[in-house]
């Protein structure tokens, strides 16, 4: 695959999971679209989408209800691409959002690989790359960002690092869709920087795409180790998403209830 063929497939799974057309997000005008289910759409996204602002640089995708399309249309063609995604500006459809007992919940940053510049990294461990069969006994909060529990069915790739037999990092992918492959990683807190994680994070990236998917990682931007990770690691920033949810469900994210 070229870069060109993974931000091609990219775009198609965003299309499917906003409800619009791939050219919508090579627009230098902002699109709105009424969210609706598809059985296409990335397993763990809850459709159809209250409001899900997504952009890959040049415009702004919303996929509404369209109940909520004064409040969207409004905000997002108020300020400029970038500003709609970052505070003081997300206050304002936040604050327009609360009126009807919701708020800005999720806001995350998605990374894919550059082909020309994964690396081959080193870390001094021994690597193995592990599948389905060999996930059942590591569901454990220490491995809880490169394993789901309640998705386990998903889980179908990692790749381990070991030292004298024992597991000290683990970068696992769940199917979250047909051709796209979600990547996460966790490393032993003892056994930190000494390049583990970006070693098991390119690895399980060229395996992926060794079977024919696209390898995908997100983080929130103010995780900067995590981001670091990722570029270290051959990947690039591509696109943004901030979604709105229910006051209820933001509450419960936040253990108030």
């Amino acid at each position: 695959m070229t870069n060109q063929d993974i931000l091609g497939l990219a775009m198609k799974q965003s299309a499917i999971d906003a409800n619009c057309k791939i050219e919508d997000f090579m627009k230098y005008s902002n699109v709105i679209v009424e969210s609706k289910n598809s059985p296409y759409a990335r397993k763990y996204l809850q459709l159809p989408f209250v409001c899900n602002l997504i952009s890959y640089g040049t415009n702004i995708v919303a996929t509404i209800d369209m109940q909520f399309k004064d409040i969207v249309e409004s905000y997002i063609n108020q300020y400029p691409v970038e500003h709609c995604f970052e505070t003081p500006n997300m206050q304002v459809i936040n604050e327009a959002f609360m009126k009807h007992n919701m708020q800005v919940c999720f806001m995350a940053e998605y990374f894919l690989p550059d082909v020309n510049a994964i690396p081959d990294i080193d870390c001094g461990y021994e690597l193995r790359v592990l599948n389905k069969y060999d996930f059942k006994d590591l569901y454990l909060p220490q491995w809880s960002n490169a394993l789901c529990e309640k998705r386990k069915n998903l889980d179908v790739l990692g790749v381990g690092a070991y030292h004298n037999n024992r597991l000290i990092g683990l970068a696992g992918c769940s199917a979250d869709c047909e051709t796209m492959w979600q990547i996460g990683v966790d490393v032993l807190p003892e056994m930190r920087r000494q390049g583990i994680a970006s070693a098991l994070t390119s690895r399980l990236a060229v395996e992926i795409m060794n079977r024919g998917k696209v390898p995908f990682y997100c983080c929130a931007w103010s995780n900067v180790k995590s981001a670091r990770n990722a570029i270290k690691s051959g990947f690039r920033p591509t696109w943004v998403e901030m979604t709105i949810k229910s006051k209820e469900y933001v509450d419960e994210m936040n253990k108030l209830k």
